[in-house]
């Protein structure tokens, strides 16, 4: 069963940016005006959706299906395992070069993908890739994916309306393009702190999920002292998107830290072990 807090969370950000989205339709019809309804209507429905293959596709390009036999066939068992426990269809396994230890899950239940590093797979042992699988099917089964990458969608679509609004109601004022674009920063970043509000805490519940679903938490916390460490000096090669799905993000400057998208790995490993 999904934690009650993450699905609260979800549902008072999932309101308020529903809010922030229907403010987003109510712009276009009122620059567009009123018999532009249905394109407006078909342009919001159809926006999330296009967002979320894009996103897909972005996180999973580069990657390879990871086959059934040889090296991989025991992660193969091993997911297939888990997701029987966990109540989900076995998610899609796959493997892509990402610079450092590193997975991700992206997705939607029933139809799932789990990303994993071939750094990873070396770094870990058997126990502690268990562990990281099971915190990622757990992203899976609570959803969460699918909330992060439409609120990020949303997030665009805000900025964009404002920037607009402030453009064309200010048309005749020369500053009107540095203060749109001002404006529209800010209502991205306000919507960046509620989706921020699912990101963090989601990483607790997945962590949690993958202890309950093994049994213990301890291999979980030694499979991400190793990311961490194997992550140490070494340069990512995936996107800021797809990095904010990882079970591992390393954001390394103050600002970075401010608007982190993981909790400290320090904080979950003591929940982990406590």
């Amino acid at each position: 069963m999904t934690d009650f807090g993450l699905k609260m969370r979800m549902f008072v950000v999932g309101s308020l940016l529903a809010a922030l989205y229907l403010f987003v339709g109510l712009v276009g019809i009122s620059f567009l005006g009123t018999g532009a309804w249905p394109i407006v209507l078909l342009l919001l429905v159809t926006f999330p959706v296009v967002q979320y293959k894009i996103g897909t596709w972005s996180a999973t390009r580069g990657a390879e299906e990871m086959p059934e036999e040889g090296q991989y066939a025991e992660i193969h068992r091993m997911t297939e395992s888990l997701s029987r426990d966990m109540g989900i269809e076995k998610p899609k396994l796959m493997v892509r070069e990402m610079g450092v230890p590193n997975a991700f899950a992206t997705g939607r239940k029933g139809a799932g993908i789990v990303v994993l590093s071939p750094e990873l797979i070396r770094l870990l042992e058997r126990d502690e890739l268990e562990g990281v699988v099971a915190h990622e099917l757990a992203h899976i089964k609570n959803r969460d994916v699918l909330a992060m990458t439409v609120g990020s969608s949303i997030g665009m679509m805000v900025g964009y309306a404002v920037y607009l609004v402030y453009m064309f109601a200010g048309e005749d004022n020369p500053g009107g393009f540095v203060v749109g674009w001002i404006l529209s920063m800010i209502a991205q970043m306000l919507v960046t702190v509620l989706v921020m509000a699912i990101s963090r805490y989601r990483e607790y519940v997945a962590d949690d999920d993958a202890r309950q679903a093994i049994g213990s938490g301890d291999p979980l916390a030694r499979g991400l002292e190793k990311i961490s460490k194997g992550a140490e000096n070494r340069e990512s090669t995936i996107d800021d998107s797809t990095a904010a799905l990882c079970i591992f993000n390393s954001e390394r400057g103050l600002m970075e830290r401010v608007f982190a998208t993981h909790p400290p790995v320090e904080k979950r490993i003591e929940r982990l072990r406590s």
